[in-house]
């Protein structure tokens, strides 16, 4: 496979931090502000798009910015795995951007500046981890996403919102300090490096005793991969605005923690060391336990967001599953669906900011007839939740396909009767939804009495994530020839 010295991605990485200090020097005019937003937005998917013909030719790019220590470099390295989840975040960045413009302005936020500006620091951190060449790279922007989210969580400044971000970064930083860490220099010791390496770094003639310890504390260091029990952060952190809520459930947080579990499944360990110590099928049954768990309790809520946060839980852990199955089609699935998710559930957490900015309703319990007020929002809450629940035609049927014949190749029927009753239970807490908008009356309902539809900052991001969500699962091709990339 042949390697290019490039800077591309080192700018990939830089430019949305660049751009902080023109939005932070911005803050004054409103309209400038968000310019650099969207110019730093568009560069940054523009730089990264530029790669995607190497990598689909077979090239890998690299970059080394500096030499910290002998085998310790802060180092980039562009591959499918990485190329798939950086296209994934930064166009849903540009997107992104103009939701918040259009829900921060309707709502009068204050602190927009800060706003803007750990929002972009946030997607570099993301782009970071994606491009990164080796655990300490990884390591550091995984810390700084951490970092530059939690005054985003926090954002409005209440008992609320400083609770939630108290548990947010104590999660987070805990798990990533004791555990990480402690993966990371065990990892060190054993191999001598911690660059990714395709097939992994690790060995079968290892400890095992070390390596199953490695593997374990790297589970429960990447805390943000949301897998039980270290999922609470996930939930708490609704307090934020929405716009920050599909950042972390779509975007960057959760997404950059199960790329890093998959990452370090795939490059550090390696599915031969992987089969060698038996640690596939462990995997998937810890791993359904949140599944289907996370699955359960969304249907105990009422509160529409925290429906989604403990949807966003389940979902996040069949990645997870599909890598975990060892399969080739089981870790496509898995791949696929970090994409798939992305733009299903940015498209739900959108729906649901544009319901709180047109009628400030949060419970769906007050939502009877609402899909008669907001049509065009409810339309594609419906979109997002068909490809949540894994409908065909819709983005979420493609990795449960792939993920089902990847547990049919795997020859074990636990994890395909977990994919069928995840299923079940994901249309059991989407389609009353749906059901409550669009078959109960408006009549009576009080909440929604002067309701119509949120301004078009707020709508048409909804819309063209909506319309994605479904391009993507009827011509999934180009999601899907760079996930298979992965393992050739």
């Amino acid at each position: 496979m042949e390697t290019i010295v490039s800077i591309k991605p080192f700018i990939a990485v830089l430019a949305s931090a660049v751009a902080v200090a023109l939005i932070v020097l911005s803050r004054n005019k409103p309209n400038l502000r968000e310019s650099w937003s969207y110019i730093a937005a568009f560069i940054k998917f523009g730089v990264i798009i530029s790669m995607a013909p190497d990598i689909f030719s077979g090239k890998i790019i690299e970059y080394t910015v500096l030499t910290v220590l002998p085998g310790i470099e802060l180092k980039f390295r562009v591959d499918p795995l990485g190329l798939f989840f950086a296209l994934t975040a930064s166009f849903l960045w540009i997107i992104a951007t103009t939701y918040s413009i259009g829900y921060m302005r309707s709502l009068s936020e204050h602190a927009q500046t800060r706003f803007f500006a750990c929002f972009a620091i946030s997607l570099s951190s993301a782009i970071g981890v994606a491009f990164s060449a080796n655990l300490f790279t990884l390591y550091l922007f995984y810390e700084i996403l951490s970092i530059m989210t939690y005054p985003l969580v926090a954002h409005h400044e209440d008992d609320a919102a400083w609770e939630g971000g108290k548990k947010y970064i104590t999660y987070l930083m805990g798990t990533s300090k004791v555990f990480l860490l402690a993966a990371i220099v065990i990892t060190y010791m054993l191999t001598g490096t911690l660059d990714f390496k395709q097939g992994g770094i690790f060995t079968a003639d290892m400890p095992g005793v070390l390596v199953v310890i490695a593997y374990i504390c790297f589970l429960a260091g990447f805390a943000k991969a949301g897998i039980m029990p270290l999922h609470n952060w996930l939930p708490s952190a609704m307090v934020a605005p929405t716009p920050v809520s599909a950042l972390l459930h779509a975007v960057a947080v959760v997404k950059v923690g199960v790329f890093s579990v998959v990452r370090v499944m795939l490059d550090v360990f390696g599915l031969d060391v992987m089969s060698a110590f038996n640690l596939g099928m462990p995997t998937v049954y810890f791993v359904s336990i949140t599944i289907l768990g996370a699955s359960i309790i969304a249907l105990t809520k009422d509160d529409l967001k925290a429906r989604l946060a403990y949807s966003t839980v389940s979902q996040l852990s069949y990645v997870i599953l599909g890598v975990a199955l060892l399969t080739p089609s089981g870790i496509t699935g898995g791949i696929l669906h970090i994409g798939n998710h992305a733009f299903s559930k940015i498209t739900l957490f959108f729906c649901a900011g544009s319901i709180y900015v047109a009628s400030h309703v949060k419970k769906i319990s007050h939502m009877s007839g609402i899909g008669y007020k907001m049509p065009i929002t409810m339309a594609a809450f419906t979109i997002g939740s068909l490809s949540m629940i894994g409908m065909p035609a819709v983005a979420g049927f493609t990795s449960k396909w792939y993920m089902g014949i990847g547990a049919m190749e795997a020859k074990e029927i636990f994890p395909l009767i977990v994919l069928l009753t995840s299923t079940v239970l994901n249309a059991a807490y989407f389609l009353p939804i749906v059901f409550k908008a669009y078959f109960e009356s408006p009549v009576g309902n009080h909440h929604i009495e002067h309701v119509e539809e949120a301004p078009k900052f707020v709508l048409v991001p909804l819309i063209i994530t909506a319309i994605i969500t479904v391009g993507i699962g009827v011509y999934p091709d180009f999601f899907l020839s760079l996930a298979e990339k992965v393992l050739r």
